[in-house]
């Protein structure tokens, strides 16, 4: 039996393919550059969503998790930076239910859930200032890719349930697309900053289920890796 895709899921997908497209083309131009920087960063983050049930904003409390990636920055024009990064994520949330939602289940009370995911960033980052100390500006999409989860209830009858998360086209999508606010400080070595990620598509795909937005806050610091000089001896040898 072959499933229909959801409006939800079409919708998802649309934004998925437009998102994708512009990280494809940001990598083409950092891999056609040169003089571009590496840095690794890992930080603390809270983590939380906006969970809506036919428009009904549910009550919902932070969780606290970490991400730690690899990012690159590639002169554009002028204070102007392509800024890619690759990282993992680990997000989550609690939320309790006034309305009937499914995912998780219509019989549940509440939702305990933790997700791990890899994120593809493609950002553009501006500094304010010429020093090699200065603050800086990074902002652009990025996409998400579930690459598993944890969630726990308690029904509203009797007892509770743990289980992994369940992905599919009636239950929890692995994909989602976002849109990141940075402000930082770096030197010519370290840089450190802090972060807002705002969910732009939900993680569940059930029609007439919930709508769950990512909401990410962070801190990161991280150090530029320093490049090896190869100097070629163009001498003649006797």
């Amino acid at each position: 039996t072959i499933l229909a895709e959801s409006p939800i899921c079409f919708v998802n997908h649309i934004i998925m393919k437009a998102i994708s497209l512009c990280c494809t083309l940001l990598l083409f131009f950092v891999f056609a550059q040169s003089q571009n920087q590496l840095a690794i960063f890992a930080g603390p983050q809270a983590t939380t969503v906006k969970y809506t049930v036919t428009g009904k904003k549910q009550d919902v409390t932070m969780k606290y998790g970490f991400h730690a990636g690899m990012l690159m920055k590639v002169p554009f024009e002028g204070n102007v930076y392509f800024a890619p990064a690759a990282m993992y994520s680990m997000t989550g949330y609690k939320v309790k239910f006034t309305e009937y939602a499914n995912p998780p289940s219509l019989d549940a009370a509440d939702n305990d859930v933790t997700i791990h995911t890899f994120q593809l960033a493609g950002l553009i980052q501006v500094d304010l200032g010429k020093k090699p100390a200065h603050f800086f500006l990074k902002t652009g999409p990025t996409l998400d890719f579930q690459l598993f989860g944890k969630e726990k209830f308690n029904l509203k009858t009797t007892g509770s349930v743990s289980r992994n998360m369940s992905w599919g086209p009636v239950d929890y999508g692995r994909y989602g697309a976002n849109f990141l606010f940075q402000l930082g400080y770096e030197t010519s070595s370290f840089l450190v900053s802090a972060h807002y990620s705002h969910g732009l598509t939900t993680i569940s795909n059930a029609d007439f289920g919930p709508n769950i937005l990512h909401r990410a806050f962070g801190i990161s610091i991280g150090t530029y890796l320093k490049r090896k000089k190869i100097i070629i001896d163009t001498r003649n040898r006797e």
